[in-house]
């Protein structure tokens, strides 16, 4: 990894002094990606290339490393549970994809089952055929898949998961470079047709982050990880109103702890650093970085 052996083994130790000074059993982390090694490498690939979907930026890879390092970091970190975020990025991919994570699954116990969808005509069959193989959790990357969030194709694996009760974590804001489908206006269209649907916003939102709020306050089933929010890095392109801190705290019960773990250009300690000094208060905290998600996936 990029962080040396030392330097990996202080900041886990300071990981786990902030969540045992919560009084927490540890950490669940919606947020994090593990996917084929040569998928992931390309995906580091294009993040070393300063790639068009990354806006360009200059966007360093904090924890490079095999599958078994990582795997091995995040449990040195306490993260009670993990998710392996996937995604497609053509037809064709996502059922393949879905195989790969089934058998991380079952190999990883500490891994909630992800699975992944893309709008293709065999969409509907092979999100049941993941739901009934154990999948906790869905990723649909809007931004990546270049696809609206509404496509009549979709209609039924929502509804599925809907039925199902099964969370969708979404890149469906427009940070850190919009889509031609990203932002709240297609999801409000999603969640119009299915309002039990388990939705969870990825990255907050950003940079729409009071518009997704909105959603989150009209239906109760909408969910925002905090992946990458609050961070240095995005506060510097996007940064979160300060006005919007009270909806936040509202909110509290429906706020998820995401990192982007590997894939993050800081220490995964700021992530947490960055919730702590918006000054919420330790059971708001206690709920993000656990309670809430240990409830939603019964971890």
């Amino acid at each position: 990894m990029s962080s040396t052996r030392a330097a990996v083994g202080e900041e886990a130790g300071e990981v786990r002094r902030f969540w045992d000074g919560l009084g927490l059993p540890g950490l669940i982390d919606v947020h994090t990606h593990f996917m084929p090694e040569r998928v992931l490498r390309k995906v580091w690939d294009y993040f070393d290339a300063n790639g068009p979907l990354i806006g360009g930026m200059t966007w360093p890879i904090t924890y490079r490393g095999q599958e078994a390092e990582r795997t091995a970091l995040l449990r040195e970190f306490g993260v009670r549970a993990f998710t392996a975020m996937l995604y497609p990025h053509k037809p064709g991919m996502a059922r393949w994809l879905n195989g790969w994570a089934a058998d991380f699954a079952r190999r990883t116990p500490d891994c909630l089952h992800t699975a992944t969808l893309y709008p293709e005509p065999d969409v509907g069959t092979y999100v049941r055929e993941a739901v009934e193989a154990g999948a906790r959790v869905f990723k649909a990357h809007v931004q990546v898949g270049a696809y609206d969030p509404a496509d009549e194709r979709l209609q039924p694996a929502w509804g599925l998961l809907a039925e199902a009760g099964v969370p969708v974590v979404m890149h469906c804001g427009s940070g850190p470079a919009p889509g031609e489908h990203t932002g709240p206006e297609p999801v409000a269209r999603v969640l119009a047709r299915h309002p039990r649907l388990r939705l969870i916003v990825a990255h907050m939102g950003m940079p729409e982050y009071e518009d997704f709020l909105g959603l989150a306050d009209r239906y109760d089933e909408v969910r925002l990880d905090t992946t990458m929010a609050f961070t240095d890095f995005a506060e510097a392109f996007t940064p979160f109103p300060r006005r919007a801190l009270p909806r936040l705290a509202a909110l509290g019960d429906r706020i998820l702890l995401g990192s982007d773990f590997p894939n993050i250009p800081y220490p995964y300690l700021h992530q947490l650093r960055a919730l702590e000094r918006l000054g919420l208060g330790q059971d708001w905290l206690r709920a993000v970085c656990h309670d809430n998600a240990a409830k939603l996936f019964g971890r």
